[in-house]
């Protein structure tokens, strides 16, 4: 019996040294900064504001936001995006006006306002950075 107690810890012990010695080869993207660490301030990337925004790269892409994001607010009171967006200022703000899509409901047809499913823009549209990818990306547009 003692040689099977014996037995298990030394393969316990094996097995977790196994485990630790794995944890050190496994990389992320934060390096080897432990989490209660602060990490390297790393380069910001500009942001690339493109007149009428980037190309699709299919039909129904939603289009990526050209101007900085970092002092909008979206919150469930409030979307500072319609400030520049909405049908009644985009005119005079000289922005795209929120997609007629936005207000389509396939639950209430009837439905005149923006739909809530599609009140928070950040779902879908991405602003634009001028970073290089984290990983590659073999996409190939099936052309518009």
């Amino acid at each position: 019996m003692r040689k099977i107690l014996a037995v298990g810890i030394t393969a316990a012990m094996f097995a977790a040294g196994t485990v630790i010695a794995g944890a050190a080869e496994i990389k992320s993207l934060r390096g080897d900064v432990p989490l209660n660490a602060e990490a390297k301030l790393f380069k910001k990337k500009k942001v690339e504001t493109v007149t009428g925004g980037r190309k699709r790269a299919w039909k129904l892409q939603p289009p990526t936001i050209p101007h900085k994001i970092n002092k909008e607010r979206i919150t469930l009171d409030e979307n500072s995006c319609f400030r520049c967006h909405a049908h009644d200022t985009y005119k005079a703000e000289n922005a795209p006006m929120i997609s007629k899509s936005h207000y389509k409901d396939p639950n209430n047809p009837d439905e005149k306002n923006l739909v809530m499913r599609r009140y928070f823009c950040y779902q879908c549209h991405v602003p634009q950075v001028d970073a290089p990818p984290l990983v590659e990306n073999t996409f190939k547009s099936a052309g518009n």
